[in-house]
């Protein structure tokens, strides 16, 4: 059935073994290990952490890290690493591009079945121009997935939240009308979604319907909520800066609607990996506000798994 699990980004101040140990201990399936290259990523919230380095898997390393999660009955349910491969400046994204490659061919040295990233997008072109651009950047990394085996999950964070990102943010995959080009251009059934449902609540969408509009391309499901704050939204309407109306939030605290989303992932008969991914700032105060957040959303989402 579905396998519990967490983002390792949250624990970014420890090691491999600590991750692990945590999700062993607290009763967790799985984990998403972070991926980022130990030089030249990123310093935005939750980004450039590194749990597993895959600049350094060498045959000493891969077996250690098989050894090790076998002995705490984990297992890896995908390596993350969410770059821009769409930025304007084509040096960093040829280097995202390259480390994004060598994430997907770690997946299939380690036996890992998902690397989960972004497509990108230049914050001041259109869709359709950035769709061109994806086009041609995207063709070698699809390539290299094919030829791993591997499948690739796209976040559907449509990254923009301050005026870092404006216009348009820094991710093309926001909506199922993209999504629908983005499978149309590169059809292999490797290429596929990291679903979240909280980014389509501060979007104004609805989480539910993708669950059943795309149930063959769900190979990775990541469980975050939001909190739309409606005053706020009269005051400074959809146009805004995202995080001008809203906030991400632990499961349950939020407007995710989690029975439904449940449901709808039971009836598409879903059985992949259910990934907390804590963003909630009121819990980022302390050591011991990380792990409690951790573990109460662990508590909330038990309730619908077996």
């Amino acid at each position: 059935m579905l396998k519990l699990g967490f983002v390792s980004a949250i624990l970014a101040d420890f090691g491999f073994e600590h991750v692990v140990n945590f999700a062993s201990t607290h009763g967790f399936s799985c984990l998403e290990m972070m991926c980022w290259p130990t030089e030249g990523g990123d310093n935005r919230r939750y980004a450039g952490v590194t749990h597993i380095n895959v600049d350094q898997l060498d045959a000493g390393q891969i077996k250690y890290i098989k050894s090790y999660l076998h002995e705490k009955n984990i297992s890896i349910s995908g390596l993350g690493y969410y770059p821009n491969p769409l930025d304007a400046d084509k040096k960093k994204a040829e280097f995202y591009i390259e480390h994004i490659k060598k994430v997907i061919r770690a997946c299939n040295t380690l036996h890992v079945p998902v690397m989960n990233t972004f497509i990108g997008r230049d914050p001041k072109k259109n869709i359709q121009e950035n769709l061109k651009t994806f086009k041609k950047v995207w063709k070698p990394i699809i390539e290299t997935a094919e030829q791993e085996g591997i499948k690739i999950g796209i976040e559907n964070c449509p990254m923009f939240f301050t005026n870092d990102e404006w216009p348009g943010g820094k991710n093309l995959a926001i909506s199922p009308a993209v999504w629908d080009r983005m499978f149309e251009t590169f059809k292999t059934p490797l290429f596929g979604l990291n679903y979240d449902p909280s980014h389509m609540i501060f979007q104004m969408m609805d989480e539910i319907k993708p669950i059943y509009q795309y149930k063959d391309r769900l190979h990775h499901i990541h469980l975050k909520d939001v909190k739309v704050y409606h005053d706020k939204l009269d005051r400074v309407g959809i146009l805004a800066n995202p995080l001008e109306y809203h906030s991400p939030k632990l499961p349950g605290l939020g407007d995710v609607r989690w029975g439904k989303f449940f449901a709808a992932l039971t009836d598409v008969r879903y059985r992949g990996p259910v990934v907390i991914e804590v963003e909630d700032k009121a819990y980022e105060g302390s050591p011991d506000d990380i792990t409690k957040a951790i573990l109460q959303s662990r508590n909330y989402i038990r309730q619908y798994l077996p």
